[in-house]
């Protein structure tokens, strides 16, 4: 066989393998993380001047899904503000096609959090809002990505600041996750996650889906301290579901018991023209 055939099969076996390989559970995620942050590092640093801004502009409400999460057993669910804010129904999703409607919602002035009441919500999330953060520590965000039942790795990168314009003036404290791996099939952007928890690697939540950057592979969640606040603004008194450990092998199967045990629901919003 003469030089340039072997030089070309030689290609075409490589290709084909590149192919194969780029074909895993993870083959719609973005690039990962730097390498630093393959593993948990120093502790997170408090706010700075210096962190990153993130920009939104809210305009009015419209139709959409979000996602929504259990914090105790009277019916209490916290989603993002933006979410359910301007909508004039709202329900849960609770079971294929069936929703229950919303008997209130209240809405925080300082953060991108909401508190939505139903009758009964059977099984709480596990909150963790003391226990300090690592950077690089693993994060799983749960919800309903698109509409549909999805969820995300990432590693915490670093704090960043919120600053909402439009309907909402507000600037708060966020935390920046940089994405590793999804959902098979998920590609692109990841609206209706909003509202949704993320899950440390015990199954504890700590924090709320407040906005994404999908060209940078970034998903960004409140702080803990903004939780707390609005948790005592509202006197929510917040009660210990079920909690799985997540890691990249099994986040998906936690994620659907989440979904499953209605720790998690999707939020339909409604608004009339």
């Amino acid at each position: 066989m003469r030089k340039f055939d072997w030089l070309l099969y030689v290609s075409v076996l490589g290709l084909i393998v590149l192919v194969l390989f780029a074909q895993s559970d993870q083959a719609d995620a973005p690039e990962a993380p730097p390498i630093e942050l393959d593993a948990e590092g120093p502790t997170l640093p408090p706010p700075s001047p210096l962190d990153e801004q993130i920009l939104i502009q809210m305009d009015g409400p419209k139709d959409g899904v979000g996602t929504a999460f259990a914090v105790n057993r009277k019916g209490q669910w916290i989603t993002a503000r933006h979410v359910v804010d301007g909508c004039d129904s709202v329900g849960l999703l609770v079971a294929p096609g069936q929703y229950v409607p919303v008997e209130s919602i209240m809405l925080d002035p300082d953060h991108d959090l909401a508190l939505i009441s139903t009758g009964r919500s059977p099984n709480p999330v596990q909150l963790d809002l003391s226990t300090p953060l690592r950077i690089g520590a693993e994060g799983y965000h749960v919800g309903y990505p698109q509409g549909r039942p999805g969820e995300v790795a990432t590693r915490l990168m670093s704090r960043s600041r919120l600053i909402t314009r439009g309907r909402h003036e507000t600037a708060e404290p966020i935390l920046a996750w940089a994405e590793f791996g999804r959902t098979r099939g998920l590609a692109g952007t990841l609206g209706g996650i909003s509202g949704g928890p993320v899950f440390d690697a015990e199954g504890r939540v700590r924090g709320v889906i407040v906005a994404e950057s999908p060209r940078r592979g970034r998903l960004y969640t409140t702080a803990p301290s903004s939780i707390e606040a609005f948790l005592t603004r509202f006197n929510v008194n917040p009660e210990d579901g079920p909690a799985e450990a997540f890691d990249e092998e099994s986040y998906g199967p936690r994620s659907d018991n989440a979904r499953r045990l209605l720790q998690v629901v999707k939020v339909a919003c409604k608004v009339t023209p």
